[in-house]
């Protein structure tokens, strides 16, 4: 088994999404997760296209930021219908700043927090 295989299987099978960009903000990389969480937006069609042009201000600032920056992002969402934690965090290959990776993971209830100092 060769090593982007290894990738493939684990990313699409990840309970999340995985969307990767360059250092532009440049979409090159969707795992079936994100494809679905995007779908209305184009899913696997986003792949090319530039996060910047998919949010409106003050998110398009903040991205930018960060991908100048590279600033980590985490939060958590919340609808009606569901909870999400997103981590964005700045991807590095060969140990040069390479892009962005965000994750976004579905969960219910409360995240506990193990407070590991004591």
């Amino acid at each position: 088994m060769n090593n982007s295989s290894l990738q493939e299987n684990w990313t699409d099978s990840f309970p999340g999404a995985i969307t990767v960009c360059d250092t532009k903000g440049t979409i090159t990389e969707m795992n079936n997760g994100a494809k679905e969480q995007f779908h209305k937006y184009g899913g696997e069609q986003l792949i090319g296209s530039n996060l910047l042009d998919c949010h409106p201000e003050p998110a398009r600032s903040k991205l930018k930021d960060m991908l100048e920056n590279q600033v980590k992002n985490i939060y958590i969402t919340q609808t009606k219908d569901e909870k999400k934690l997103v981590i964005q965090t700045p991807l590095y290959q060969n140990g040069e700043y390479s892009g962005f990776i965000e994750l976004s993971l579905k969960f219910s209830g409360e995240i506990p927090v193990l407070d590991r100092n004591k």
